[in-house]
């Protein structure tokens, strides 16, 4: 392994803190993962690493830098550097750049039934980073993002999934196309809003479906309500009009997981 960087001034860290800007990520097509239990499972999904930057001092990881070989290339940096590097607080030490999924409708391999999450046009990066996590713990088929207010690759989408990016089967496209493709695979298409006569418990979720929730402050778009096959609400009895997108999510993905196992 070569000397440890310990500069701010290298130009491969200087590189390394440009990729925090989402233009830079996307003209370069990689993302950023930090944290040891995410890059493993980006690298059980077959993800291979570009550059592994990694500081000893703040490892606290069985992970050993000789899983690391060309073409990855492995850097030590000092603790400073590292810390400079990081986006998250305590940090553990490990933090890579690695190409970025396409991310195709094409890709995903469906069972039967198939349950399928949309999300429309979300803006927070954590938001949609949860809803990554739920969807893991719920077993879905895959997350399918329309008109994406945030790129799937942001660190905070990374951080907020626990690394769930890697292992959720996920597609990103524009809302006419998802709801094309939903179409053309006869999936029942659920849609998520407070202004629904349906209370969501009430839909039988039992077939292939995909529940679709929208932006944080507007909700999914004319479009999509107008083709859904069926409008949902969640009933709120208190003074606040409506629930964090992720929390909506993980309420309708786990009654789809309760009638489905009935």
């Amino acid at each position: 392994m070569p000397s440890i960087i310990s500069s701010l001034q290298n130009p491969k860290i200087k590189y390394a803190v440009k990729l925090r800007e989402r233009k830079r990520r996307e003209a370069e097509g990689v993302l950023l993962i930090e944290g040891v239990d995410e890059l493993q499972l980006a690298l059980k999904a077959g993800l291979q690493p570009r550059t592994v930057f990694h500081c000893p001092e703040l490892n606290r990881s069985t992970l050993n830098v000789s899983r690391f070989t060309p073409p990855t290339e492995l850097i030590e940096v000092s603790r400073p550097v590292f810390e400079k590097l990081a986006y998250r607080e305590n940090p553990d030490g490990w933090l890579a750049i690695a190409p970025a999924p396409e991310w195709k409708l094409s890709a995903l391999t469906l069972r039967q039934p198939p349950l399928l999450l949309v999300a429309e046009a979300v803006e927070k990066p954590g938001n949609l980073g949860a809803m990554l996590r739920t969807a893991d713990a719920a077993g879905v088929d895959a997350l399918l993002v329309c008109d994406p207010a945030t790129d799937l690759g942001n660190p905070n989408v990374i951080r907020a999934s626990r690394g769930a990016l890697f292992t959720v089967p996920t597609a990103q496209a524009s809302t006419a196309e998802i709801l094309a493709w939903l179409k053309a695979h006869q999936i029942k298409i659920v849609a998520a809003t407070p202004s629904a006569a349906a209370n969501y418990t009430t839909v039988d979720l039992r077939g292939p479906a995909a529940i679709a929730v929208g932006a944080e402050d507007e909700g999914l778009s004319a479009e999509f309500l107008q083709q859904a096959d069926v409008q949902v609400r969640i009933p709120m009895v208190g003074r606040v009009n409506s629930l964090n997108v992720s929390t909506s999510a993980a309420l309708l993905l786990y009654e789809a997981v309760r009638q489905r196992s009935v």
